[in-house]
């Protein structure tokens, strides 16, 4: 999977960086001959995916990138399943020329394809055609026609190998055949074996079991087996702490250039917090700018939460990135996790300042250093336990309508039980209030900012008058607005709830990457071998 903010130079240079081991020169070196031998050269600083002044590579020279990830790794043998699907005529010709360079410097190339033009059919040097799981042929690609020849196959004059053997081995076309029968009398040019498929498959088969190129497989494989010699020893990997360097590095240089995920995110992020602001600005301090000034911080730390949607995108993508490397073994659930908390900390703590430092003044809070620092600090927490959340979301569904909608669902739910619109305490015990309204971030951080010390601290050495012969002061008046829990330490624990949970959804994170990735590798092997299976019938 290649990732399209990157050029083509730096993806196969952080694919050298997270799979071998060695010295930084020597990588790069490595990255610099795979650029040669796929000749990428004049797309080696383009963007993959393009941006708004540039094209994205065509689909031919994406398959070469990502054919060159691999060779960064020096393989003497390297498996390309289908390495032609979805390209035009000109791009996989030019592809296979490519791999046929490559082939001649000394790598074996074993391609599975399941059609092929004459021009490339004739770059092949060897070729086995199976059918249910049984070799039909083995051996050099011209011997291949005599091969069809002997069995009573000939390949016409005007009709290309590759669509001759095609239409001799594949049983779809005996459908084809029958179907046209009622459009045309002729049906003569529809097949180029006039047998029905299954009979030439075993005539194919019997033929190529008694011929000599057969005895000579197998005389081969078991000098082979008989031979022996030293298994081969793995060449390392990069360590640990690398792997988690380069994930780090990479996602900053990502986010950086993934302006629709994160800058016009950031962008939104600073117009909801003026807007708030202005809309909550020069409330006084009246016994009604108690109510205001709750409500506006209900409302930034709401709305600051349910706009962080933006992101799943990014989230979903970093996800299959990830799912990728590891069925290759280039990560692991740990490296990814403490390489994409490294990667959005700088983001995190970059929205909650601007943000915070926008709202605190605007809504006018007492100017102390302290408080500030505080209701910093709770926005971070919170922004912090809110990503590791959608993480979890974008794992299970790994679509971005379904984890919108789910999101956006349970942000509201959580308004709901946030103790705002309605008194914890005053919450149906079952569901609402026990387990919804804990769980919720919002319950942890609006109280946060409502804590003694922080809205209290406003209010204090005022009263205010209640009718004409009772007045409460400024502390009780925030109480009556929001339930906030009395003791003094309650704001200390309400940032440790938020700081829990953020680790206790990377725990469940980490379960999931652990499971459900490892079930999703087996799931498309299982189906990339049964679609193999497929297509030989």
């Amino acid at each position: 999977m290649l990732i399209e903010s990157l050029t083509v130079r730096e993806m196969l240079y952080y694919s050298a960086l997270l799979q071998l081991p060695g010295f930084f020169f020597q990588k790069k070196s490595f990255v610099e001959d795979a650029i040669s031998a796929m000749s990428l050269g004049d797309f080696a600083d383009s963007l993959i995916g393009g941006h708004c002044y540039t094209k994205s590579l065509p689909s031919g020279e994406r398959r070469r990138v990502s054919i060159a990830q691999e060779l960064v790794m020096r393989p003497h043998v390297l498996f390309i399943d289908e390495p032609l699907y979805h390209l035009d005529s000109v791009s996989a010709l030019l592809l296979m020329v490519t791999l046929k360079k490559l082939a001649s410097t000394g790598c074996t190339l074993i391609f599975t394809m399941y059609q092929s033009s004459t021009e490339v059919f004739g770059l092949f040097d060897r070729i086995c055609l199976l059918s249910n799981g049984n070799t039909l042929f083995f051996g050099e690609t011209l011997a291949c026609l005599q091969h069809f020849s002997n069995a009573g196959f000939p390949c016409p004059i005007m009709q290309s190998p590759s669509d001759h053997f095609l239409r001799a081995i594949n049983t779809d076309f005996d459908r084809i055949i029958a179907m046209c029968k009622n459009l045309q009398e002729d049906n003569s040019d529809l097949s180029s074996v006039n047998m029905d498929t299954a009979v030439a498959i075993r005539t194919l088969e019997a033929t190529y079991k008694s011929s000599a190129d057969s005895a000579a497989v197998e005389s081969m494989i078991v000098k082979l087996i008989d031979k022996g010699g030293p298994y081969l020893k793995s060449k390392g990997k990069a360590s640990g702490a690398t792997r988690i360097a380069v994930l780090t590095w990479r996602s900053l240089l990502i986010m950086s250039r993934e302006w629709k995920y994160f800058w016009i995110r950031f962008a939104l992020y600073l117009l909801l917090t003026l807007s708030i602001g202005t809309i909550f600005s020069n409330s006084g301090h009246s016994l009604s700018s108690v109510t205001v000034r709750v409500a506006a911080v209900f409302s930034f730390i709401s709305f600051i939460l349910l706009l962080s949607v933006a992101g799943l995108p990014a989230h979903i993508n970093e996800i299959k990135i990830f799912t990728h490397e590891e069925s290759n073994e280039h990560s692991g659930p740990v490296v990814f996790l403490l390489g994409h908390l490294l990667s959005s900390i700088p983001f995190l703590f970059l929205v909650s300042i601007t943000t915070a430092l926008i709202f605190y003044f605007l809504v006018g809070m007492r100017n102390e250093f302290s408080l500030l620092m505080y209701f910093i600090l709770n926005v971070f927490m919170c922004l912090l336990a809110n990503e590791a959340f959608m993480m979890v979301v974008a794992l299970i569904w790994l679509e971005t309508f379904k984890c919108i909608l789910t999101l956006v669902f349970i942000h509201v739910m959580m308004m709901l039980v946030a103790g705002y619109l309605k008194i914890a305490d005053a919450l149906p015990g079952p569901v609402w209030k026990c387990p919804l309204s804990y769980v919720a971030f919002h319950t942890y951080a609006i109280e946060a900012c409502n804590h003694p010390g922080l809205l209290e601290n406003e209010y204090v050495g005022t009263s205010f008058a209640v009718g004409q012969v009772r007045a409460i002061s400024g502390v009780q008046a925030v109480h009556a607005s929001y339930d906030i829990s009395p003791s003094r330490n309650a704001k200390w624990g309400n940032l440790l709830a938020l700081f829990l949970m953020a680790v206790g959804y990377r725990i469940l994170l980490f379960v999931l990457l652990r499971f459900k990735v490892r079930k999703n590798i087996v799931n498309c092997n299982f189906c990339c071998l049964k679609m193999n299976t497929t297509k030989s019938r």
